[in-house]
């Protein structure tokens, strides 16, 4: 398949995830009744969605780590990280720029807060500290990848990966809002940094290297253990 479609594929469905899942946590910040489960929900409906609607394309990982992990699991040609990485970073700034442009669009509107964006310490929703978020990205992360990995193997049954690795990150953003706004997701993190600005851009390294440490070693542990034969 061509590159060009697999790259439109990461673009929209990333595009789809963050407007999704960052637009809610954004725009109904101050909406009770949203609170943690709707945040959690919403990223978990739009990968299923994302999933879904550009699966059969590019296979919808919608996330430098996930690509990074398939690739560490010998599922995935290196020469095709680089344009999955720059279409699922692109399209995740794409659609920060559109949750940017609606927010500040509000009457009355003074400011953009943490604009769901990731952080540790006193930008930490609940006070955790840098130790925490690193074993929390890391660890959740390396979960994601083995489900993502175990429900896309050829010997899983066919049709219901969307739907369980979206409920998979709906349960993730669940343990870990409280912890770091819950990134397990480089292209989330670096998009709504880049609005932000100052601490989340500071903060943002751990975001991207907790996930890609986790995904990495997921990929490592899943080749060697899970596809073996018997």
């Amino acid at each position: 398949m061509k590159t060009s479609r697999k790259f439109f594929a990461e673009f929209t469905g990333t595009f789809i995830l963050v407007l999704g899942g960052c637009g809610t946590a954004v725009f109904s910040s101050s909406q009770s009744f949203v609170g943690i489960l709707g945040v959690a929900l919403a990223f978990g409906l739009s990968v299923v969605a994302a999933a879904y609607g550009m699966g059969h394309i590019s296979g919808a990982h919608l996330n430098p780590a996930v690509s990074l992990g398939v690739w560490a699991a010998g599922r995935m040609p290196g020469r095709e990280l680089a344009p999955y990485i720059c279409a699922q970073v692109t399209g995740a700034i794409a659609a920060a720029a559109v949750i940017f442009l609606i927010v500040t669009g509000k009457a009355g509107f003074e400011s953009i807060g943490g604009f769901a964006a990731n952080g540790y310490g006193e930008h930490s929703p609940g006070g955790y500290n840098m130790l925490a978020a690193l074993v929390t990205e890391i660890v959740l992360t390396f979960v994601f990848l083995l489900v993502i990995l175990g429900v896309t193997d050829k010997a899983a049954p066919s049709g219901f990966a969307g739907l369980a690795i979206g409920l998979t990150l709906t349960l993730i953003h669940l343990i870990s809002i409280p912890v770091t706004n819950t990134s397990v997701n480089p292209a989330r993190s670096v998009s709504q940094a880049v609005f932000a600005g100052g601490w989340a851009l500071e903060q943002l390294w751990l975001f991207i290297l907790a996930p890609v440490a986790g995904a990495i070693l997921a990929g490592i542990v899943y080749k060697s253990i899970c596809t073996q034969k018997d």
